[in-house]
């Protein structure tokens, strides 16, 4: 690790979770390199955190080849980043057999490909500068037989085998790796056009945690050791005992 303080990169920083990671790292690093589509977003991010950090904004689209080179060739010239944080996301909701293909495929492509294409090239600059952290945004849902968004919750099962076996690969590089997985978390990826037929009043509200706390748990767990990381309570029982089971013992 630099002996300054260190660089993130950071995926889907223009709301929700990502945002949140850049507030809360701003007091811990010199550099936040800040990826996401709408560049007004980014702008006014950066001009919040202007007094506590240098936020760079990267507009690209990481769900394509063009988006996911403009955030590499960003980690070179910017870089190399001593956090990297891969929480851009979103799903599809709806019968996968009447899917849009392309759709479920943008999906994959941002959660899957964007991601392993961002620790592929961030993972030798962190060997050579003797440290590094890894947090790979999956959901509770990687556990959960997830009815309506079945390639979202494949691409989260997909991060949590992959940060576990990457953690073991890594370890002796000082390099933490961290599966962050939580449940219902008050964000916009309820609000877009896929969602229409998800009515999120439906969901308990012992279900849902907001953005900060979520965040929080996740950078304090990040020096324990743990690899998967269920922010809440609540997300460990729905992770052991299913959706249907835990609705029922809140009734």
């Amino acid at each position: 690790m630099s002996d300054n303080r260190p660089t993130a990169l950071v995926t889907g920083a223009s709301a929700g979770l990502g945002e949140e990671y850049c507030r809360q790292l701003a007091e811990r690093c010199d550099t936040i390199i800040a990826v996401a589509r709408r560049e007004d977003r980014l702008r006014a991010l950066q001009a919040e955190l202007a007094g506590t950090t240098r936020l760079v904004p990267v507009v690209a689209d990481l769900a394509t080849v063009e988006g996911v080179t403009r955030t590499v060739e960003a980690l070179r010239q910017q870089g190399p980043a001593d956090i990297l944080i891969n929480n851009a996301g979103f799903s599809t909701f709806g019968d996968f057999g009447r899917s849009v293909l392309e759709d479920e495929l943008r999906v994959v492509r941002l959660q899957i490909d964007a991601t392993l294409e961002l620790v592929r090239a961030a993972v030798p600059f962190m060997r050579e500068r003797g440290g590094g952290e890894i947090i790979n945004v999956a959901s509770v849902g990687a556990f959960l037989n997830m009815k309506q968004t079945a390639v979202y919750g494949g691409c989260k099962a997909f991060l949590v085998s992959f940060s576990r076996a990457l953690q073991a690969e890594l370890a002796s590089d000082n390099i933490r790796v961290q599966c962050l997985c939580p449940g219902l978390t008050r964000t916009e990826i309820h609000d877009t056009a896929y969602f229409e037929g998800f009515d999120k009043a439906r969901m308990p509200a012992e279900l849902w945690m907001d953005a900060a706390p979520v965040v929080a748990a996740s950078l304090a767990a990040l020096g324990q050791g743990e690899v998967v990381v269920l922010p809440g309570s609540v997300n460990g029982q729905l992770a052991r005992e299913g959706l249907q089971q835990l609705l029922q013992s809140l009734q």
